[in-house]
């Protein structure tokens, strides 16, 4: 492990930092600061907006600290986190790129005092064989540039191969197919490089190169490389060519540009980037009101904050790299803001527990997923941002989501028509069966990311009734979505050999489909507190033993299914089941979620947690306490 991976935040400080110790937060974000600089910018190939994508991915990071599960993982959910802004980065250049397409060199031109194999050559002064790598890496196709930024990391001692996988949300052995696809494009890139250099060089090169405006490209080094190929002078000149992997191992990171390192925190900054921010409701005068809702508060100098300029990011206002980005987003860190709810959010956070009580939080707009039907009621506290609640509509059903203390729901859809999102918990959304593989329910579910469950007991006739080869086929268009995908929540049978869940996942690894975590229901016919508890938690290990994925447990309760009907234990004892299971849950590291069936206590559903609004069963206060 090189130097520049050992500088990376110990679990401790990010425990601190987790807990709202501000030093330990400004350490975390600019120890995290050169890996996220490096990764963006390799990924993005210099482009001018490097910057942007950079400072986007700390104030995520810092936004989505509290919520980390596993302190010991930062590094993974760093990376995780940098790679889906370099993705959301892409997607909208090329929304950019297809609206107007007259101006694809506006777009599209990275900056020249950017370019990375350039800058890795320059300031890490490399010489012959590493040269000509950095150099080859300017021919790679577009897709393969986000892969090589980490794949870079991981020779140089970074990151690991595990990292990688967990970034891209591929398996590992997904990851060696794509790496060795890539290395084989360096390599043919590294022998057009070197003949192009090549003094005297090859008479016939010069002639395929008539048309070649000098630019690298992917189609370019194709081109040439069927000549290097086939041409003996050319192909003589790589035979001296040492692996790839042996060049770059023990490099270090590039390092950040001058002006970043003079920009970064002393001891005094905590109290200076406090004073930049105002607290939710503060006056800034005798006349003053409170900040409106979804606003930011301005300075003392009545220009944009260090606040406003993160959180809405106004193109041409956000400071260059090297002018001093890493002073307003360090700044932003030392008053802790939490953010509104974004439907971007990376894959490894979870939503934000409540903010520490001594960190000044700005009022922020209802969450996305809230429908402007009715005003989203005002939740207390949640006590877990692991727990949740299945929801169907009923009257009083937003109030009572609001009382449950859920930190998110879901809906069985895309939707939650008359259900409003209370502030500080989210909406995830599901394609419940193979019919809402639609175009429009995929939108939908893509914009109230960045999480989607999938196919709702496929194995049962009565629910989404999918054969295993169905489910496979249409999982591409899910994946689709870039949103963290679950699999799909099997009745029962979890870790059966051979059972649907065994076989969906060997054909998605057989496939090459992604599955970023593992979806479950549980229910127990066993009414006796301490013998439910354990067979749930057996369950949940067998299933971690068998696919080593997170689990959501998406439905869960004790209910006894015999004879065409539903027999239920009394209000008391599911209120016990209730205690003691959510507190053996939150003893499992790789549980992330859980959800409670359900939200609406009926004659019929009498695991429900409220009859109204405002009227919590026994077993709704059980919820209300647990976390």
């Amino acid at each position: 492990m090189s130097s520049a991976g050992r500088a990376l935040p110990d679990v401790g400080l990010v425990v601190a930092a987790r807990q709202g110790d501000q030093r330990a937060l400004d350490d975390v974000v600019a120890a995290s600061l050169p890996l996220v600089y490096n990764i963006v910018g390799r990924a993005l190939r210099g482009h001018a907006d490097v910057d942007d994508v950079v400072q986007e991915t700390l104030v995520r990071v810092i936004r989505y600290l509290p919520a980390l599960n596993d302190p010991a993982a930062y590094r993974s959910w760093l990376v995780a986190i940098a790679i889906r802004q370099v993705r959301d980065w892409e997607t909208r250049r090329r929304v950019a790129l297809n609206r107007d397409a007259g101006l694809d060199a506006i777009h599209n031109v990275p900056d020249p005092a950017s370019d990375f194999a350039g800058m890795t050559i320059l300031r890490l002064g490399l010489t012959d064989q590493r040269r000509e790598v950095a150099e080859a890496t300017r021919w790679l196709d577009p897709d393969d540039q986000e892969l090589l930024s980490l794949w870079w990391l991981e020779e140089t001692g970074e990151i690991t191969r595990n990292e990688v996988a967990d970034a891209l949300g591929l398996s590992p052995g997904h990851v060696a197919v794509r790496i060795h696809r890539m290395k084989e494009q360096i390599q043919s890139a590294r022998g057009v490089v070197r003949a192009l250099r090549a003094r005297p060089g090859c008479p016939d090169l010069g002639a395929v190169t008539a048309e070649w405006d000098g630019t690298p490209s992917s189609l370019w080094r194709k081109r040439l490389a069927r000549h290097v190929r086939d041409c003996a002078f050319c192909a003589g000149l790589g035979t001296t060519l040492l692996p790839i992997d042996r060049l770059l191992a023990g490099m270090p990171l590039l390092p950040l540009p001058a002006g970043l390192g003079a920009h970064l925190p002393s001891a005094s900054a905590p109290a200076a980037a406090a004073q930049a921010v105002a607290p939710s409701g503060a006056t800034a005068g005798p006349s003053a009101g409170p900040t409106p809702p979804g606003a930011v508060p301005a300075d003392a100098g009545g220009g944009p904050s260090v606040v406003d300029l993160a959180v809405n990011r106004p193109r041409g206002l956000v400071p260059s790299l090297a002018a001093g980005v890493a002073a307003a987003v360090l700044a932003i860190t030392m008053a802790v803001v939490i953010l509104p709810d974004d439907p971007s959010a990376p894959s490894w956070a979870a939503p934000p527990s409540a903010a520490p009580t001594a960190v000044a939080t700005p009022s922020v707009a209802p969450s996305p997923s809230a429908r402007p039907s009715s005003k989203a009621p005002v939740a207390p506290a949640v006590s877990s941002a692991r727990k949740g609640v299945g929801v169907w509509n009923f009257t009083g059903a937003s109030e009572a989501l609001a009382n449950s203390k859920a930190s998110w729901y879901y809906t069985w859809g895309t939707q939650h028509p008359g259900i409003s999102t209370p502030r500080g918990a989210t909406f995830v959304p599901m394609i419940r069966s193979a019919e809402n593989v639609t175009a429009a329910e995929l939108a939908r579910a893509r914009a109230a990311g960045p999480y989607l469950l999938t196919f709702n007991e496929p194995d049962l006739p009565e629910q989404a009734n999918m054969t295993v080869e169905q489910a496979l086929d249409l999982w591409p268009q899910l994946m689709a979505t870039g949103s963290r995908l679950g699999s799909p929540a099997v009745a029962w049978g979890g870790p059966d050999p051979q059972g649907w869940l065994d076989r969906f996942m060997t054909g998605a690894q057989a496939r090459g489909h992604r599955v970023d975590f593992i979806t479950l229901h549980w229910f127990g016919a066993d009414f006796t507190t301490a013998t439910a508890v354990a067979q749930l938690r057996q369950y949940l290990q067998a299933v971690y033993q068998r696919y080593r994925k997170p689990i959501w447990l998406t439905e869960f309760a004790l209910i006894r299914f015999a004879g065409g009907g539903s027999q239920f234990p009394s209000q008391q004892q599911q209120a016990a089941f209730l205690t003691a299971a959510t507190a053996m849950l939150g003893q499992l590291p790789y549980l992330q979620r859980y959800a409670w069936f359900g939200l609406p206590a009926t004659d019929k559903d009498r695991s429900g947690l409220f009859s109204d609004g405002t009227e919590a069963t026994v077993v709704g206060r059980a919820f209300q306490a647990a976390r």
